[in-house]
């Protein structure tokens, strides 16, 4: 079965993938220790760790019989530069709001 292409926010998009983030956010766990924490199928949190993966969100590592599961930076990428663009967009919206602000301010002052 093909790992369908996603965006990083479809891939946020779903709360298992989200919860399976966090978790790996306190440390590496195996696809079994992930399957622990849901109800669903091993299968099924296979498939979410394999779109994690394939996003780069996290990298698997086989130590002997077990493949852990670890966070990486490249899938949150994405989101931060998309996060930057509007801190950056609304920062500049406020400097102009308060210089707009303090030349009214100004104005009435002078009158």
């Amino acid at each position: 079965m093909a790992i369908p292409t996603l965006d990083a926010f479809q891939v946020i998009g779903d709360p298992s993938r989200r919860k399976m983030i966090m978790l790996l956010s306190e440390d590496s766990l195996t696809i079994n220790g992930l399957a622990d924490h849901f109800d669903m199928s091993r299968p099924a949190v296979s498939k979410h760790v394999k779109i994690l993966e394939a996003s780069g969100f996290i990298s698997i590592q086989d130590m002997g019989r077990e493949r852990y599961c670890t966070l990486k930076k490249d899938g949150f990428e994405e989101l931060q530069n998309w996060l930057n663009y509007f801190d950056e967009f609304w920062t500049s919206k406020l400097k102009k709001l308060d210089t707009l602000l303090n030349k009214n301010q100004q104005s009435e002052h002078k009158c």
